[in-house]
């Protein structure tokens, strides 16, 4: 039986699984669109989870001495960002934006899940809600993006 310890990590591995995922794609997104906008979006994306997952890996060290970040995630999850990486190489700009936006809307909900364990420490819970806010912001400022020709 998993431990509330242990189911933590393992949510906050799968935020890592997920970001890793996102950075991927996004940058795959850069490359294939052709808007300069959303191009430029892309790349600021791409560079932005790469920054979490390093600011969170180092909260995760010192919190927990180790963590396991080639681990096996939620299939339901890994899929969520395969999905998109799959339609950020199509080429067609408004799917790709459609596809991040779906894939941060599951962020939020993911990082959601994290903020409501009583046993998050502070440091961490600071953090997840410093991303999620970032990821929230972006979503709101996104529509801009989607009327582009």
């Amino acid at each position: 039986m998993e431990t509330k310890y242990e189911k933590l990590v393992d949510q906050l591995e799968e935020i890592l699984a997920k970001n890793r995922d996102a950075e991927k794609g996004y940058k795959k997104a850069a490359e294939n669109a052709d808007s300069p906008s959303l191009k430029s979006y892309f790349q600021n994306k791409s560079r932005e989870r790469a920054q979490f997952n390093n600011a969170l890996k180092r909260e995760m060290i010192a919190s927990y001495d180790s963590i396991d970040d080639n681990s096996s995630f939620t299939g339901s999850i890994h899929r969520v960002w395969m999905d998109v990486k799959a339609l950020f190489s199509a080429d067609n700009d408004e799917s790709m934006l459609e596809e991040a936006i779906r894939g941060d809307k599951a962020a939020v909900e993911e990082y959601d899940e994290v903020l409501e364990d009583s046993t998050l420490p502070v440091s961490i819970g600071t953090l997840i809600r410093e991303q999620k806010t970032k990821i929230r912001t972006d979503l709101n400022r996104i529509k801009s993006l989607e009327d582009l020709d």
